[in-house]
């Protein structure tokens, strides 16, 4: 690659660093060779250089000027061939797969660039480095700009032979990113709106530690959360919900990029989305700023990003005006080129266009050698965060301990004991409000729980008393604040989770709610986050506000999502059992369907009982060969119970099974569900205050399911309870059919 006629490129770039650190604020050092503040510049660009002086002076203001024009020309070379080849590594990839989305690559390609190579930080060796800058890829249907990036930047999880094996079977390079298939990817991104969502957690998850962690002398949690967004992203509902909160928080370190390029699957957004983005940005309380030429206006973005990050108290909104499928002669600015392949004669056309001689996938020697610095500089950035985490730790020693179980992820020892207990004379109570006691015994023990509710905290009873709100002001408290806002609290959740290991937020709202964040809720578990979600009025047994909020089919709905654990305690120690369960499970959500009615403690229940999923709670069998098996749910378990002592007054050798988890019960031994469940007992009888549907699997054929199969009713609980059946009574009587 060319160079000046007395400097090489790597010299140059630190005397460009020098000048741009002595005229500027102390952030520009970054967008002049990310991550370094001078004496780490100097000291370890200028050893880097083979062809470099030991001691080389600060260059004269003449001939620093003239070096400095020929390295702008030679920098922009540099940076259209590197933009170029992260345009046709996309291009190449989607064309051999013959699927995938070229466009939004081919038009971000830009800002891509100069957000991975010159502003963010990171370790491609260690992806997961605690420190780093976040970025999240909201539009996923164009993750070959991503991909292209990570490859380029010297990630070990997109090779070469990655890139080829784009959208295959076992392939690292999926269709859409995905967090736990490629290091890199810090979420998974696929439903439009949720990647801007997830961003926000990222950004909250930031903001909350530092306020928590950082010291005047040390500021141990400093890092961004960038975003880039399309069309389609902005047109999702939850984007809004997510982007009004994250202004209403105040997430300064959040910087959101808008693909602005005006076209979607079905053609240009004038068909249906003609909105001023800007002034509803504007509105939410966001900074706006708008990039006219997002296609080679490299100055206009790096002064965008160098704007944003002067804006420390809201979030901004960098508006990037794009034409997808740049380069392109005949599908560029157009539908056809946003989710197909190019064509083996548009892709020959576009590389004349654009000057591209090269074979697929070919990486020029000067971008790969450019591109190469990210790795010894990526060490290095995290090389100087672990000296100065060792000086945090000699000063702040309960703090580093404290932060230090967050970032790993390793809980206190015995925090499990925090857990309450009760026995058949506690008071009755809901597990609602069971539920807020173990929430606030966890609270003291375990220092990445937080979380709150979409304006139900009274009615979730989910606030942690000993904390305040977490609020633009005051981001170390630990009660969040959702609003009405369902579907991005979600989603929210789900990136304060894979923000850092030891992070464990939960959110509240009605079980029936669940409709409004259902998407957001299987991301979680299509992406292990280990969400808790709490999940109160779980039945017709909220009663007055009738069928509208009164969930039926939602149990069974969520026993039929993989990777999820759908928990129904009956009582205190279920209740404090499926908390442990859902803490244990850092790689996977757990729901919580928790009643408003009072339920009593009943004899035989255990935190350990819910570990299993199912077990049983009262038994006057022997030989594992009872009579008939009744098996219960929730507020329905103490139903079976009296429907048994009913029936063991008539003689029979009754089992009472208590069904928290079905998910849990799956997972045990074969000899554990015969010792609950024998094959040889065929008289089973299941009760809960929910659909039948799938019960068939637990009862048999030719056992019988007691439930609901039409919506509820508006009417005092007990009063629905016995017009639908769900009684002892009825119990009883499908028991003593079997005879």
């Amino acid at each position: 690659m060319a160079a000046s006629s007395s400097l090489t490129l790597s010299q140059a770039l630190v005397g460009r660093a020098i000048i741009a650190h002595h005229g500027s604020t102390a952030h520009s050092d970054r967008l002049a060779l990310p991550g370094f503040n001078l004496s780490t510049i100097s000291g370890r660009a200028l050893k880097s250089s083979s062809n470099a002086p030991r001691k080389r002076p600060l260059l004269r203001s003449a001939a620093r000027a003239a070096a400095v024009e020929t390295l702008e020309k030679t920098e922009t070379a540099l940076v259209e061939n590197s933009v170029n080849t992260i345009r046709f590594l996309a291009i190449d990839a989607v064309e051999k797969a013959n699927s995938g989305h070229p466009g939004l690559p081919m038009g971000c390609a830009p800002m891509g660039h100069i957000l991975y190579d010159e502003i963010m930080r990171y370790n491609p060796k260690n992806p997961y480095w605690f420190n780093r800058d976040r970025f999240v890829l909201s539009a996923g249907h164009g993750c070959m700009l991503q991909y292209a990036l990570l490859h380029l930047a010297g990630y070990d999880s997109v090779q070469e032979e990655d890139l080829k094996q784009f959208r295959q079977w076992g392939s690292r390079t999926p269709g859409h990113p995905e967090n736990f298939e490629t290091p890199g990817v810090e979420v998974t991104t696929g439903p439009l709106g949720q990647g801007i969502a997830n961003a926000v957690g990222l950004a909250l998850a930031e903001k909350h530690l530092a306020a928590r962690f950082n010291k005047p002398d040390n500021e141990i949690v400093d890092h961004y959360t960038y975003v880039i967004l399309g069309d389609g992203c902005q047109m999702e509902g939850i984007a809004n919900e997510a982007c009004s909160i994250a202004a209403h928080w105040g997430l300064g370190k959040l910087i959101a990029f808008y693909d602005d390029n005006h076209i979607s699957i079905d053609g240009d957004t004038e068909i249906a989305f003609t909105e001023s983005v800007d002034t509803r940005f504007e509105g939410l309380g966001w900074h706006v700023i708008w990039v006219k030429n997002g296609n080679t206006g490299y100055d206009e973005i790096r002064a965008a990003i160098k704007e944003a990050k002067a804006i420390t108290d809201k979030p901004t909104l960098i508006k990037v005006t794009t034409t997808i499928g740049f380069g392109s002669p005949n599908k560029a600015n157009s539908y056809s080129v946003h989710g197909s392949a190019l064509g083996a004669k548009e892709v020959e056309a576009t590389r004349k266009n654009l000057g591209w001689p090269y074979e697929p996938f070919h990486v020029p020697e000067d971008v790969k050698k450019h591109w190469s610095r990210h790795v010894p500089e990526g060490a290095a950035l995290e090389a100087e965060w672990n000296a100065k985490f060792a000086e945090y730790e000699k000063k702040y020693k309960e703090e580093a301990q404290e932060l230090k179980s967050i970032i790993t992820g390793e809980f206190p020892a015995g925090w499990e004991k925090a857990l309450p207990t009760y026995t058949p004379e506690s008071p009755a109570d809901a597990t609602r409000n069971l539920s807020q006691q173990c929430l606030n015994a966890l609270a003291k023990v375990l220092p990445g729980l937080l979380g709150g509710s979409a304006d139900l905290a009274s009615s979730n009873m989910t606030l942690l008393k000993m904390f305040g709100d977490f609020q633009k002001n005051t981001p170390e408290e630990r009660n969040i604040r959702f609003g009405v806002r369902e579907h991005g609290m979600g989603a929210i959740c789900n990136g304060i989770a894979l923000h850092t290991p030891g992070l464990i937020p939960y959110c509240a709202t009605f079980f029936v709610f669940t409709d409004y964040m259902r998407a957001a809720m299987r991301i979680s578990a299509l992406c292990e986050a280990g969400v808790i979600y709490v999940m109160t009025h779980d039945s017709i047994g909220l009663g007055e506000d009738g069928p509208t909020h009164q969930p039926i089919e939602h149990l069974a709905s969520f026993r039929a999502m993989p990777n999820i654990l759908m928990l129904r305690p009956a009582d205190g120690n279920e209740t404090a059992g499926a908390y442990k369960v859902a803490v244990l499970n850092r790689k996977r959500p757990s729901v919580l369907a928790l009643s408003r009615q009072k339920l009593p403690n009943l004899p035989g229940t255990s935190i350990e009982g819910v570990q299993k999923g199912g077990y049983t709670i009262s038994d006057n069998s022997s030989g594992n060969k009872p009579d008939v098996i009744l098996i219960g749910t929730g507020s329905e378990l103490e139903i079976a119970a009296k429907a048994a002592d009913e029936l063991r007054k008539e003689g029979k050798a009754v089992r009472v099974v208590s069904f928290v988890s079905w998910e849990l019960f799956d997972e045990q031994s074969d000899e554990y569900k015969e010792s609950v469940l024998p094959a040889a007992v065929t008289n089973r009888v299941s009760i809960e205050a929910g659909t039948t549907f799938g019960w068939q699997k637990i009862v048999g054929s030719q056992g019988k399911a007691i439930g609901i199969d039409r919506f509820g009713a508006s009417a005092p609980a007990g009063k629905i309870y016995k017009e639908y059946g769900i009684t002892a009574e009825t119990v009883v009587a499908a028991a003593k059919s079997f005879s």
